[in-house]
Parts: C-alpha cells; sequence; structure tokens
C-alpha cells in the first residue's frame, strides 16, 4: 500500500533511511511549519514577516532578532500573556494598586470644619446686618442731673401709640385713630440682675413733678416749677429723654437702656412669630380698642394683641388693670420670640427680627446684645423666674395715681442693690 502522498511513488523515495534502503544514514529531518502564537495573522497585503529557521538543528535561529521583530518565538520568557493589557481584558490580570478605603475620620473631619464655618460666617453676617437696623435715636446724654447707677441693668420699655407706617385702612383695622404725634400707652422698667428679674409697671395716669430739663431739640434749659403732671405728659412734652429725666427724678432709679415700639411694630412682630398664646381670665369686651375675648387659652394675632394690651374702659381698675394685661403680653411675646422654633428657624427668626428691628427705637449706647439679655429676661419672668408688678400706688389726687412714697423708696433701694424685691404693688 503506498502511503506517500499524492503524486508520490517508491522510486522519489531515494535512499530514505527506514525505507528499506542499504544506506543507514538517516534522512534529514524536515522542515517543520511553523505555529505563531502572536496575534491574528495581518490583513491581507499587510505582508508575513520573515520565518526564523532552524539553526544546526538547535531551534530557532536569532532570538533577539525575533525579538526585534516582534515575533512571538513560541518559547516562555516567563511573561504571562495579556499581562500589561487592560485590566479585565480576555485572559488579563489587574495589575493596578487596590483603591485605598475611605478615610471616614478625615471626611468627618472636614464636614464639621465647613459646617462651623457656615454658621460662623452666619451668625457674624445676621449680626451685622440686625445692628445695622437699630435705631439708635434716643440720646441719654442729654438727661442731666442723672441719679448714681446701682447693680444689674435697668431698662425703660416703653410703648408708644406711634402710627407711623400705617395706612387708613390699616387704622381702621387697628382701632388706633388718627390722631397726630405720638404718645406713651405703656410704660414700664425692666430690672435684670443676678437675683432675678423684676419687671415693674408705671401707670400712664401716674402722678408726677416735671423736673429741670434741657430741651431735646432746643438745648434750652426749662426750669422746673414744680408742676404735677401725668407721667404720659412728660413723653408728649419733650420725647424719651424728658421721660427718662421725669422718672429717674421721681424714683432716684437711674435708667440704663432705653426701648420703644409703636403699634404697628408691635402687631407686626406678634404676626412675624405666628401669633402668641395666652389665657385670659375672664372674657371682655371694647368698643375703643376693638377687644372682643372669650375666657380661655387662645392665640392671639397682630390686631386682636394690639387690641388686648390697649384695652382700659372695659376694667373698673382701668389703667392698672391695662398695665397688668401690658406685663402678661409682652412676657408672653418674649418667651415666644425665644424658643428655638423661632431662634433656630431662618423662615421665622429673619421676619421676626425685621420686623421687630424695623419698628425698635433705641438709646445710643444700645446693642444687640444688650436687646437679646432684655428679651430673655422678659421670658424669665413670663416662666416664674422673676416678679412682677405695679408700682406701689397709696391713692388718687385729680385724677392722677399717686405712688407710695415708702414702697417706692423700698423698692428702688431693692434694685439699686440687686436684692430680691418683696414689695408688692396694686
Amino acid at each position: 500500500m503506498n502511503d506517500w502522498p499524492e503524486g508520490w511513488s517508491d522510486s522519489d523515495r531515494g535512499n530514505r533511511y527506514g525505507g528499506g534502503s542499504a544506506n543507514a544514514q538517516p534522512e534529514s529531518p524536515r522542515v517543520m511549519r511553523q505555529v505563531r502564537r502572536g496575534p491574528a495573522a495581518p490583513p491581507q497585503g499587510a505582508g508575513v514577516p520573515p520565518q526564523p529557521s532552524y539553526v544546526n538543528g538547535q531551534g530557532y535561529g536569532d532570538y533577539t532578532n525575533a525579538q526585534n521583530t516582534g515575533y512571538d518565538s513560541g518559547y516562555s520568557s516567563g511573561q504571562v500573556y495579556g499581562d500589561g493589557g487592560d485590566s479585565g481584558g480576555p485572559g488579563g490580570y489587574d495589575t493596578r494598586a487596590p483603591r485605598p478605603a475611605p478615610n471616614w475620620r478625615r471626611r468627618i473631619k472636614w464636614t464639621a470644619i465647613t459646617v462651623l464655618t457656615v454658621l460662623v460666617v452666619t451668625t457674624v453676617g445676621t449680626y451685622f446686618w440686625a445692628d445695622g437696623k437699630l435705631k439708635r435715636e434716643v440720646d441719654l446724654s442729654k438727661v442731666i442731673d442723672r441719679p448714681e447707677g446701682g447693680d444689674g441693668t435697668n431698662y425703660l420699655i416703653v410703648g408708644s401709640d406711634s402710627r407711623e407706617g400705617l395706612s387708613a385702612e390699616e387704622k381702621k383695622e387697628l382701632h388706633t385713630g388718627s390722631a397726630e404725634g405720638k404718645r406713651t400707652d405703656s410704660m414700664m422698667i425692666l430690672h435684670v440682675g443676678s437675683n432675678g428679674d423684676t419687671l415693674v409697671s408705671l401707670p400712664r395716669d401716674s402722678d408726677v413733678e416735671l423736673p429741670t430739663f434741657v430741651g431735646s431739640e432746643s438745648g434750652k434749659t426749662y426750669k422746673g416749677t414744680g408742676r404735677h403732671v401725668k407721667l404720659n405728659a412728660a413723653y408728649a412734652t419733650d420725647g424719651p429723654e424728658l421721660l427718662v429725666r421725669t422718672i429717674e427724678f421721681n424714683t432716684g432709679l437711674r435708667i440704663d437702656h432705653y426701648v420703644e415700639i409703636g403699634f404697628a411694630g408691635f402687631a407686626n412682630i406678634v404676626d412675624a412669630v405666628g401669633g402668641v398664646e395666652i389665657t385670659i381670665d375672664k372674657a371682655f369686651k371694647d368698643k375703643y380698642s376693638g377687644a372682643d375675648f372669650q375666657a380661655g387659652k387662645q392665640t392671639l394675632n397682630g390686631e386682636e394683641a394690639l387690641a388686648f394690651v390697649r384695652t382700659r374702659h372695659a376694667f373698673a381698675a382701668s389703667d392698672l388693670e391695662r398695665t397688668k394685661n401690658q406685663q402678661k403680653f409682652l412676657a408672653a411675646l418674649a418667651h415666644e420670640v425665644a424658643t428655638p422654633g423661632t431662634v433656630l428657624n431662618p423662615f421665622a427668626l429673619y421676619p421676626t427680627l425685621s420686623a421687630g428691628l424695623d419698628s425698635l427705637i433705641v438709646d445710643k449706647d444700645m446693642g444687640l446684645y444688650d436687646l437679646g439679655s432684655m428679651f430673655f429676661a422678659m421670658k424669665g419672668v413670663n416662666g416664674g423666674d422673676g416678679t412682677s408688678l405695679n408700682m406701689p400706688i397709696s391713692g388718687s389726687s385729680g385724677g392722677n395715681l399717686v405712688w407710695d412714697k415708702t414702697k417706692v423708696k423700698q423698692l428702688v433701694n431693692e434694685l439699686n442693690n440687686d436684692e430680691k424685691v418683696t414689695v408688692t404693688g396694686n
């Protein structure tokens, strides 16, 4: 049987080793087809790289030349195929360094620093914004013959009936009337000290002596004649400076700061905090102020709050009862302003600050810290941490309420020495 390739015959074999020939010389080695392990064959027309040949039966020839031509000899040089290629490629290995775990301590630290920086910047910005809105219009340096200051801080808080900023419709809604100028509807002394805070109401009809004073606008000196007037007449005569001078002259208590708010500002602050909750002991109605309240706990809006603190015709004690209601409501308002729901909520805080600062008139030495101290003291009085009373009254004269001089002297001494107040008022 002929097992040679087609076209071959035994005669073509010649002297072949192993083919029955007498020649013992083995046949020369055959040149075998080389198998390339490298990349796929180049496209047609790109040419075929030169094939290395055996040299003296020792395998491929110039190995260096094969490397230079980029030809894979088929012998392993220790290199893993696919190494250095794209990670995730066929047969490849990812030789990149592993991604380090996140440093949470560092992230938390920088997050905290960022939040703290934002809070500081916001707080400082708010402080300067609010400080710039304060109307420092009252100059207490114009007040003459002032008494010595005592321990603690005394604020004179005045509610005026100013209609400034109110439209005709608003005046009608708030039942303010249309009187020109402004008068004092309420006056209180708030003492802030280390032995509890004290709020003392000064009835507008209090009988006081009008002292010698220097005109706030004219600069002229007006000699006192011993004339007695109602306390609110001092304000009507020459404004805040004469009111302070009159109170100091008649009490001997030095006033450290002055704060005044008008009708519009008061109503706007109440509305800005979303109303103020208060308990009304007995129902009352007053056509002059527009008050119409039932007894019990309720939340008053700006219009209702203004009616509540202005009402006096509905009470037998008239002005004395009104001052009690004013104390009660102002303390409740301060409590509402100072709650976390207002202080920590920018959507409540900024409207409240804006409404209050736009309508407050203070003395030239008043700062935001002083204003904050005043509000927190008012909150303390409402929470039972302080004392509230009317100026002690001994009787009346010509329609004016006469102060009890003995009790007033004791009260002033206790306030000046920052002692716990033991005096009671009407």
